[in-house]
């Protein structure tokens, strides 16, 4: 049976059939040979849902196309539900959650001004002179004798400079058209909230030059008053910087001077609880439970007993009455570990009244990074910090003024910190120093400097909700023994009793206190968890059909690019190498040409060896002059799918 069977195929030696692949000797990686097979493949076994139809219907074409059409407009809604997903997801959204907290409370840091400096011995000769010039220019502005209210003392001007620069002018103002004239008084009543010197054509002011005398403007004011304090402030300035400490000596018993008495939790304070500096505005401060303080004080209980409670001196008799035209205290509430800017928060006590002020703490907790412009500890931010204290927004921009003023005026402005070998500005050294800072000032009011944009938010930020209660204080009936015990227990007697003291009670309103914290709306769970669910409504599949359909995608791509390939070889590659070339590919027996030439039948009865087999090569492209049209074998016929034969019954 076996030599009849070998009879029949021939005498000669076998042909290399046995090099051709067969079922046991697959490759490692095939791909379809159509899009019509890979297609009809998909379809046929992927787990998405109705992806079946389009093949079980292909003998249907108004079935085929509208499963079709279906298919694709629900592939296209999904992934349209996709985009709007992962834009949500980019523009890092944010929920705010608000957790309400109780429990014992660390009390804040309170700072208390006297709200005028005193007149110091280091700078009371200086302070002589300047009050003599400004009776001097009262007198020739509006014919004013100030005599009593500056208390100038006539004394020899030894050793004095003659007359200060940048003296206090009347400026002749040109009238305005005929038409803004009516406009500019209706505008006036809005943008000066002081009375006017005269209601002439006319304003004060002070000139102030540049280093070579080159550029000059006036700095002016329509209110004498403003004008008044306005420079006696920027000369008493000038007079501080000329200390070799910004801060005055303060006498050990200043605080005794200033408050009366102090309380916390009913018992008494002491020289632990408080810290002090001077302020140039605002005189002598104190701060209660400061960092730097031995022991916090923490609050167990509410209510107006358990907090801190002061009384305080607010006569002004040996005060500078040109730096500020109001009586009483400046109080401000902050943290521990942040500096004290009274004049950007704070409020005034009033002589005479008890004020009791109710707090509520409330945290704020941002995020950072993609999430919003905020930072930890401000080490990112471009800007020196000259309070080398906790970052916050405030002192950011005082620091950010400082250092342009420094860079820019080459000294630094007395009213925040300055580096180590860094002078105040002093017009007797910096001449042009008042110039370069109004400039600076009026370009920072319209954050030309960039300071705001550079300061950014703090991500943690802890904030005091006050109110405020006042009452008169002490009352008409005990006001007498009052002021005695007063007088007596601090060896000070207080002529004006009504104006003269002033009582201050500070506390939690109630140990509840709330938290603001911010956190992802979308994260990468909440990504997946919807764009799973946006998958399995639209094709009812899972992460595995997301597999087949990359898989369709990739083999989808590489067909594209063997047929693109063939089409380049067939043009370019076989015609350039002529009829030798032509020969010598037809001439190189098949098995050893590469594996991925050989057409892999679908069917057995294409794996079977024959001659026919052996010659029909896929590759190289059909251009050789060996190779034509052969008729296909029987059994080669393309096989239908059984189950879409099955659904089509």
């Amino acid at each position: 049976m076996k030599g009849e069977k070998r009879e029949e195929q021939g005498l000669g030696p076998e042909p290399a059939a046995s090099n051709q692949p067969t079922e046991e000797e697959e490759a490692l990686i095939e791909f379809h040979r159509s899009y019509r097979e890979l297609f009809q493949f998909f379809c046929s076994n992927t787990t998405i849902h109705g992806a079946i139809r389009l093949v079980c219907s292909q003998h249907n074409r108004m079935k085929t196309a509208f499963w079709a059409v279906l298919w694709l407009c629900t592939f296209g809604v999904m992934y349209w539900q996709f985009g709007l997903l992962f834009g949500e997801y980019f523009s890092y959204p944010v929920s705010l959650n608000i957790n309400l907290n109780s429990d014992k409370l660390v009390f804040p840091a309170v700072t208390v001004c006297t709200i005028n400096p005193y007149r110091y011995t280091e700078i009371k000769e200086e302070l002589e002179e300047l009050d003599h010039i400004t009776e001097k220019t009262l007198f020739d502005l509006y014919k004013y004798n100030s005599s009593n209210t500056l208390k100038v003392h006539h004394r020899s001007r030894r050793g004095l400079r003659g007359n200060l620069p940048h003296p206090l002018q009347r400026l002749q103002v040109p009238p305005p058209p005929h038409k803004a004239r009516k406009a500019r008084s209706t505008a006036s009543s809005v943008r000066d909230n002081n009375p006017r010197v005269n209601r002439k054509d006319w304003k004060i002011g002070f000139q102030l030059c540049n280093e070579n005398q080159s550029d000059c403007f006036y700095q002016t004011y329509s209110s004498g008053v403003d004008a008044v304090r306005e420079w006696y402030r920027f000369h008493y300035i000038n007079i501080l910087s000329h200390l070799t400490n910004s801060s005055p000596s303060l006498k050990e018993d200043a605080l005794d001077n200033f408050i009366f008495t102090c309380r916390f939790n009913q018992d008494s304070c002491n020289q632990a609880n408080y810290s002090r500096f001077h302020h140039p505005m605002y005189g002598n401060c104190y701060t209660f439970n400061h960092k730097n303080n031995s022991n916090l004080w923490m609050s167990s209980l509410p209510g107006i007993n358990n907090g801190l409670s002061l009384v305080l001196r607010t006569e002004q008799n040996d005060f500078i009455p040109l730096l500020s035209t109001v009586t009483g205290a400046r109080v401000l509430v902050h943290g521990q570990d942040e500096p004290a800017f009274m004049d950007d928060g704070g409020f005034n006590l009033r002589p005479g009244v008890e004020t009791s002020i109710s707090m509520k703490k409330e945290a704020l907790d941002r995020l950072g990074g993609n999430y919003g412009d905020c930072t930890e500890n401000g080490s990112e931010v471009p800007v020196k910090n000259f309070y080398h204290s906790k970052y916050t927004q405030q002192m950011c921009i005082h620091s950010c003024f400082q250092e342009r003023m420094i860079k820019e005026c080459g000294c630094a402005y007395i009213y925040y910190p300055k580096s180590e070998g860094v002078e105040y500005c002093d017009y007797w050294k910096h001449t042009s120093w008042g110039y370069c800072y109004y400039k600076l000032q009026f370009a920072f009011s319209l954050d030309r400097l960039g300071c705001f944009t550079k300061c950014r938010k703090p991500c943690s930020v802890t904030s005091y909700q006050l109110s405020a209660g006042y009452s008169r204080w002490p009352s008409v009936t005990s006001q007498e023994w009052v002021y005695q015990m007063l007088s007596r227990q601090n060896n000070y007697t207080i002529n004006n009793k009504r104006n003269g003291v002033a009582k201050l009670n500070i506390f939690f309103k109630e140990l509840k206190y709330k938290t603001n914290s911010e956190s992802p709306s979308v994260t990468m769970v909440t990504l997946l968890s919807n764009l799973g669910s946006q998958w399995s409504l639209w094709f009812g599949s899972s992460v595995l059909s997301v597999v087949e359909m990359a898989e369709f995608i990739f083999d989808l791509l590489v067909i594209t690019f063997l047929m693109l390939l063939r089409r380049f070889r067939s043009r370019y590659w076989s015609p350039g190498r002529g009829n030798r070339g032509a020969q010598e590919v037809a001439s190189t027996p098949p098995s050893s040409l590469p594996s991925r030439f050989y057409p892999y039948p679908t069917s057995p009865s294409l794996s079977q060896p024959g001659p026919a087999a052996s010659l029909a090569l896929t590759a190289p492209p059909p251009a050789y002059a060996t190779l034509g049209p052969r008729p296909s074998p029987l059994g080669s016929a393309e096989p239908s799918s059984s189950a879409c034969t099955a659904g089509e019954l």
